[in-house]
């Protein structure tokens, strides 16, 4: 399963998730891509996960008409000491049965 960190999430948070193949999206070179756009190139990619800041991304997109999940990380700003926290909830949460086309919120 690949996993993308979207580019409102810092870099940092990939070392905390090394037992994942885990990309940014600066890794791929797909910085101020459009929502849509994102998700197509995630698809193109074999990209299964997409991580996000974006609390209202699941509102303006209709995720269960695509293949993805989404983990929208709902902490008080998303500088790297507020986001590492999650991290267990985060990976407890890789490990159950996962249902495409769903946003799931990790708090």
């Amino acid at each position: 399963m690949k996993l993308l960190l979207d580019e409102n999430l810092p870099k940092k948070l990939k070392k905390d998730l090394d037992n994942f193949e885990v990309y940014t999206v600066r890794d791929k070179g797909w910085q101020s891509k459009k929502n849509g756009e994102l998700i197509k190139l995630m698809l193109d990619n074999g990209f299964s996960i997409l991580f996000t800041f974006d609390k209202n991304l699941q509102h303006q997109q209709n995720f269960t008409k695509y293949p993805v999940i989404v983990f929208v990380l709902d902490a008080e700003d998303n500088s790297y000491l507020s986001l590492k926290p999650l991290v267990p909830q985060i990976i407890s949460k890789l490990k159950e049965e996962l249902v495409a086309g769903t946003v799931y919120i990790i708090k």
